[in-house]
């Protein structure tokens, strides 16, 4: 969550008249862009638990397939309708709250392109090349915005950390996949330090500017998502065994987990709404890299607490998925 995606339930800044619109369920349009996110994301645990335990090849496919026939989807209707209304896709950067889901297009491009880059060598490798270029205008414009006075601090919520953290470790993914190691160094370095500047932000906003709005709670979950890709990229791009950065990028995911357990009584408070969708993603890449990480130890029954994990993971994004339908069916 990142992440995912957030539901704009925070109120926008006074000073910005003029919103993009949303969707029948209530979210911007951009916001459901988390669902793809989060299929490919579970599709990643799919993927790393084939390499580590062994699992079939047709989970990971599946979840890949949906998330590109969801994405594409989403696409060309959000293409569609920029077509209709001259300058949606720049309106949308300057929303308070849901510009940063701009970068959820080609943050999923590059989960897919990666995954697909196995069969399709140099198709797969020169798209992600393509959405990784996305993401860097996509998130240098909305830096510029944010640094130029465009937000209020109010209006800021966890998922400012997608596109510049978040987006900054997959796109470190994405360049390692394709074997560009030196871009993948490159990439993590400009994730960490955006972690620790619009982490910071973020972290002041929420302790000192009041709480959320319920229905942007589940946003919260972007600080699982920032250690998950962080963790991942570094493996991907270090393999062998766990050396030092890569313990200390642990102990940050452990007790970013403890955090989000810490927040359950909370989350349970929450009426299901689609926004429930940002939990999918950090929970697919936790889930990724802790089949990884279990896979390089020698803890006695990992493959269980592997499998365990992955289980639960897929179970918790099945029902969100079956509940997303089942509302969307009895609101139809």
């Amino acid at each position: 969550m990142t992440h995912s995606a957030t539901a704009v339930a925070l109120a926008p800044a006074t000073k910005d008249p003029v919103l993009p619109p949303a969707t029948a369920s209530g979210m911007h349009e951009l916001s459901r862009f988390g669902i793809p996110l989060g299929l490919a994301g579970l599709g990643g645990g799919w993927s790393a638990a084939r390499s580590s335990l062994g699992s079939p090849v047709w989970p990971e496919e599946i979840l890949y397939g949906a998330a590109t026939a969801v994405w594409l989807v989403l696409t060309v209707l959000y293409v569609f309708r920029g077509l209709r209304q001259k300058g949606t896709f720049r309106a949308d950067l300057k929303h308070e709250v849901a510009g940063p889901f701009a970068s959820f297009i080609p943050l999923v491009g590059i989960l897919l392109s990666s995954h697909y880059s196995q069969y399709l060598p140099p198709w797969g490798a020169w798209l992600c090349g393509v959405f990784i270029a996305a993401l860097a205008i996509v998130a240098a414009q909305l830096l510029a915005h944010w640094v130029a006075g465009g937000v209020s601090m109010q209006s800021i919520h966890p998922g400012y950390l997608l596109p510049v953290v978040a987006g900054s470790f997959v796109a470190s993914i994405g360049f390692s996949s394709i074997h560009a190691h030196d871009a993948a160094i490159a990439t993590f370095g400009a994730g960490m330090f955006f972690w620790l500047l619009v982490g910071t932000v973020v972290t002041v906003r929420l302790m000192t500017g009041g709480a959320l709005a319920p229905t942007a709670k589940p946003g919260l979950s972007a600080y699982l998502a920032a250690p998950a890709t962080a963790n991942i990229a570094w493996m991907v791009s270090h393999p062998g065994p766990v050396g030092t950065v890569q313990l200390g990028l642990t102990g940050v995911l452990a007790i970013m987990t403890l955090l989000q357990v810490m927040l359950l009584p909370q989350y349970r408070k929450l009426p299901f709404s689609p926004a429930f969708w940002v939990f999918t993603f950090p929970v697919g890449a936790t889930t990724n890299y802790a089949v990884r990480w279990l896979a390089a130890t020698s803890l006695p029954g990992r493959e269980i607490y592997a499998w365990t994990i992955l289980g639960l993971a897929t179970a918790f994004t099945l029902a969100i998925a079956a509940r997303t339908a089942t509302t969307g069916s009895a609101r139809a």
